[in-house]
């Protein structure tokens, strides 16, 4: 390094990591400098989430280098890297929700008194922290009251509280709200005003571009690139991650409509009783539901698919009306239900790929409580095959796949089975662009064979880009309807927040 450079706070040299039939990264280099914000952006799969956990003690790599102030280190547990100042936010927050927020931000580190746990000490260390990360909750509060915006703060908290000098956000804002997001990111700034490096990695490239001091580009384990803040463009992060330029990433065929395949009349969900939904999907049809966080989105895919009871109304698939008292029964009818949070709800995490790909469609190819190995297998290579599933072979288990491709997995579940209606919940939440792009064309061509798809999405991009109509929704209640031509972000937000003006008439249309 030359003399007149200062040594960076953090400086990674040609670290690799194996795992069985997977290299995760091979000669990875990265640096980051006392208060700077350093983005590290990539496809699922390229290494980013294996390179946090070495710098956070969690894992050991197997070649290379970790120096902090010029000097080597080597971390051997989490607590090795606590002690050094690194703190890592999983995406997954990491907090015990039976206990207040003040013992959450020291368990394990309790100030003692005279031998004994110094409880009032703890509160009054937390409050102090609280303020500093904008939080206004007593430090006495359960965190299993608190949002998961307010949680994400907790953590926070918790590696200052450690002194952290390193902060590493792992998707920091994949659950947040737009405002959450925008509280974050002002508490970010204030720790880059004293002095402390973050390391953030978003899927979220406006937010990259907002943020970052710099950014580190991994692709397939490797260095991509790296950009600098006047270089940080949209465009140009795709470019590095994905290799290629992605001149349309919403592709869309025009496919006509086939006939009524769902119909939800006078439909009223327990989180909204004062409001009626009324709407109809047509095969070959990709309809998406649009409306701000907190607007009934995901009441209304849960109810269709049996999770939640409604309180009254009908729902008919083909004509007929069905009674979905259970998820069991909208899959007998042809409902399928990809959620909004697949680690909890998708998949089984610690099964392999090919036991999560049958499992929807086990009563098809099972007999007398025998599973037919030949059947599941076949099934389970078709959709791999299909679906692009990047694994060593299917037995992989789905905890060891990156985000996309659990998400194809799930993906997979529903398809082997046949379904003539697929609910998606944030389809290509917390997925990397490459693989949304798969997600995208994925749909495209299922509605081309005349699969009705209806899907809630947060990302106003995403549902101009994919639908064929959206069904906007505020507080419980459809506002209005916008077929392809006129959808503008515009036009949708008005009708999110509440504007009736471009109201239809959405239970006759399309009858």
């Amino acid at each position: 390094m030359n003399g007149s450079q200062p040594i960076p706070r953090l400086e990674v040299r040609e670290i690799s990591k194996s795992f069985p039939g997977v290299k995760a990264l091979q000669s990875v280099s990265l640096r980051v400098e006392a208060g700077e914000v350093l983005s590290v952006v990539g496809e699922n799969g390229a290494g980013k989430s294996t390179m946090m956990k070495i710098l956070a003690g969690v894992q050991s790599q197997d070649a290379g280098q970790i120096l902090l102030d010029g000097k080597e280190v080597r971390f051997r547990t989490v607590r090795d890297a606590m002690d050094c100042g690194i703190a890592l936010i999983h995406q997954e927050l990491n907090l015990a929700d039976n206990l207040d927020v003040g013992s959450n931000i020291f368990l394990g580190r309790e100030p003692l008194k005279f031998g004994m746990i110094d409880d009032g000490e703890i509160h009054r260390r937390s409050e102090a922290l609280l303020r500093r990360v904008g939080l206004t909750v007593s430090s006495r509060t359960l965190v299993r009251e608190l949002t998961v915006g307010q949680q994400q703060m907790v953590e926070i908290a918790k590696a200052i509280s450690i002194d952290a000098r390193i902060l590493i956000m792992d998707e920091p804002t994949s659950s947040l709200s737009a405002g959450e997001s925008e509280k974050l990111f002002r508490v970010i700034e204030d720790l880059r005003a004293t002095g402390v490096s973050v390391v953030y990695i978003s899927h979220r490239l406006a937010e990259v571009q907002s943020l970052s001091d710099r950014v580190t580009v991994l692709r397939d384990g490797r260095n991509a690139g790296e950009l600098c803040r006047g270089e940080v463009t949209h465009d140009s992060l795709v470019k590095l991650m994905v290799g290629r330029d992605i001149s349309r990433f919403y592709v869309r065929q025009p496919h006509p409509a086939g006939e009524v395949v769902l119909t939800v009349s006078d439909l009223v969900t327990q989180a909204w009783p004062a409001h009626r939904l009324n709407f109809t999907l047509r095969s070959g049809e990709i309809v998406g539901i649009a409306g701000l966080v907190g607007a009934g989105r995901t009441e209304a895919l849960r109810a269709v698919f049996g999770v939640d009871l409604p309180l009254s109304g009908s729902i008919s698939v083909k004509q007929k009306e069905v009674e979905l008292r259970s998820p069991r029964d909208a899959i007998e009818a042809g409902v399928a239900l990809v959620p909004e949070d697949r680690k909890q709800q998708g998949v089984f995490l610690e099964m392999a790929i090919r036991q999560n790909i049958g499992m929807a469609s086990l009563r098809t190819h099972a007999r007398a409580g025998f599973l037919n190995f030949g059947v599941e297998q076949k099934q389970s290579a078709e959709m791999v095959q299909r679906l692009r599933v990047k694994a060593p072979t299917d037995q992989q288990l789905v905890l060891n796949l990156s985000g996309g491709n659990q998400q194809k997995v799930v993906l997979g579940k529903w398809l082997a089975m046949k379904p003539a209606i697929l609910l998606l919940d944030e389809p290509t939440r917390g997925i990397d662009v490459g693989a949304k792009q798969e997600i995208y064309q994925l749909m495209d061509q299922l509605a081309g064979e005349g699969l009705a798809i209806l899907f809630v999405s947060s990302e106003m991009e995403e549902v101009i880009g994919m639908s064929d109509r959206v069904l906007v929704m505020h507080e419980g209640q459809l506002t209005g309807e916008l077929q392809r031509q006129d959808l503008t972000e515009e036009a949708i937000m008005q009708l999110a927040t509440g504007q009736k003006h471009a109201v239809t008439h959405l239970h006759e249309k399309g009858k």
